[in-house]
C-alpha cells in the first residue's frame, strides 16, 4: 500500500468516525445508566486495529478526537474522549496482541468498551477529587460489554469484508 493510499484510508476512516460521533450525540440513548452511549466511533477505532498499524490507528483516533471537539466539544469532553479513547485502544492492542488466537475481535472490542468507561470514570474522579463515582462503574461495565459485544460484531463483519479488497490481499498491513 502506498503512502497515498494509506493516507486516504486513515483520512477516510478519520471522517467515518467524526460522522458515527455526531449521529450518535443525537440519538436518545433508551440506557438506564445516564451517560452510557453505543460508541458508535469506537467500531472505527476497532477496524483501524485490525487493519492498520498501531501508529496510523492512533491518528485515527486523534483526528476523530480534535475534529469531534471542534465541531461541538469543549474541554472537559474532550478530556473525557482522550482518556477513554487511549486507555481502550491501549488495552485493546494489549489483548489482541496478547489473546492472538484466542481473543476474538468481539473480545477485544469488550475489553476496550470497559476500559473506555475505566478511563472516563477517572477523569471524573480526578475532576470532581471524589472516588465516590467510581461506584457507578460496575453499572457502565455491563453496559460496555454490551455495547462492545455489538460493536466487535459490527467490526468483524466489516473486517471479514475489507480483507477482500485488492489492496488488503496485496500487502497486510500489519
Amino acid at each position: 500500500m502506498s503512502k497515498t493510499q494509506k493516507l486516504v484510508l486513515i483520512s477516510i476512516l478519520v471522517a467515518q468516525a467524526l460522522v458515527l460521533h455526531l449521529v450518535e450525540s443525537m440519538i436518545p440513548v433508551p440506557f438506564i445508566t445516564p451517560g452510557a452511549k453505543l460508541g458508535l466511533a469506537n467500531l472505527i477505532t476497532v477496524i483501524a486495529l485490525y487493519t492498520l498499524s498501531f501508529k496510523d490507528t492512533l491518528f485515527v483516533i486523534l483526528g476523530r478526537l480534535l475534529l469531534s471537539t471542534m465541531f461541538g466539544g469543549n474541554l472537559s469532553s474532550f478530556m473525557y474522549s482522550l482518556s477513554g479513547a487511549l486507555l481502550s485502544f491501549l488495552i485493546m492492542a494489549l489483548v489482541k496482541k496478547l489473546g492472538k488466537d484466542k481473543v476474538s475481535i468481539v473480545g477485544v472490542s469488550s475489553a476496550g468498551a470497559v476500559f473506555h468507561n475505566i478511563g472516563q470514570i477517572l477523569v471524573a474522579a480526578a475532576i470532581v477529587q471524589n472516588l465516590g463515582v467510581t461506584l457507578y462503574l460496575p453499572v457502565l461495565t455491563l453496559a460496555g460489554i454490551g455495547t462492545g459485544i455489538f460493536v466487535g460484531l459490527t467490526a468483524r463483519y466489516v473486517v471479514k469484508h475489507m480483507s477482500k479488497l485488492p489492496v488488503f490481499q496485496q500487502n497486510k498491513l500489519q
